[in-house]
């Protein structure tokens, strides 16, 4: 006969709810939960009011699919960037890099992941079919002139860019990749912002 599950009380579910965090296994959120209500509830208050707004409000943008809590993110609609280039990142955080390295004064797409069939992840879980929208027909009126393919040098990443390369190219639009100046393997959210801006300025064509 199967035991009746014994309901948690409010200390077990916070513990439970950090585990969903990266990295973090059940003695970690222990750690994270008793420090909080040890040392620090107001800072818990603030975090639990932080993430309950974050989770209300913050959407996709319409036109490059970053987070935000505007139809059109403040990147998108900043005029003095040029529409015609077209940047494609994988997360928002390797965005947000490309953007520290000031080498970069196009348009984004975030692709919110990366083909990775074992994973679940075809063209459709990255959002391809609104990327070619947004380049076949684009909102800013100006049309893409180039694409820069800034996926993260794993494999997935380069199956990514290869993937998403031919399509463009067999539809006549420049494509380029960004250079091998980050490591093999590695991540644009742990690069350094020098070496990613030399990654940036000598990207190249594909094929």
């Amino acid at each position: 006969m199967a035991r009746p599950e014994v309901p948690q009380d409010a200390l077990h579910r916070l513990i439970e709810a950090l585990r969903v965090l990266p990295g973090v296994g059940p003695k970690s959120a222990q750690r994270m939960a008793f420090y909080l209500l040890q040392h620090d509830r107001n800072g818990a208050a603030v975090l639990a009011q932080s993430l309950g707004e974050a989770v209300e409000t913050v959407g996709h943008c319409a036109r490059c699919n970053t987070f935000s809590e505007d139809q059109i993110c403040s990147t998108c609609s900043d005029g003095r960037r040029d529409p015609s280039l077209l940047c494609i990142v994988e997360t928002p955080a390797d965005q947000i890099m490309v953007e520290q390295t000031l080498s970069f004064k196009g348009n984004y797409f975030v692709l919110m992941g990366r083909l990775s069939p074992l994973d679940g992840m075809g063209p459709n879980e990255i959002h391809f079919d609104r990327l070619i929208v947004r380049i076949e027909n684009p909102d800013t009126g100006v049309p893409v002139r180039e694409v820069v393919l800034a996926t993260n040098f794993t494999s997935e990443g380069e199956a990514t860019a290869h993937y998403i390369g031919e399509v463009l190219k067999a539809k006549g639009i420049k494509v380029t990749r960004i250079a091998r100046g980050i490591p093999v393997g590695g991540e644009l959210e742990y690069v350094d912002a020098g070496t990613l801006a030399r990654a940036m300025m000598d990207r190249r064509t594909l094929g």
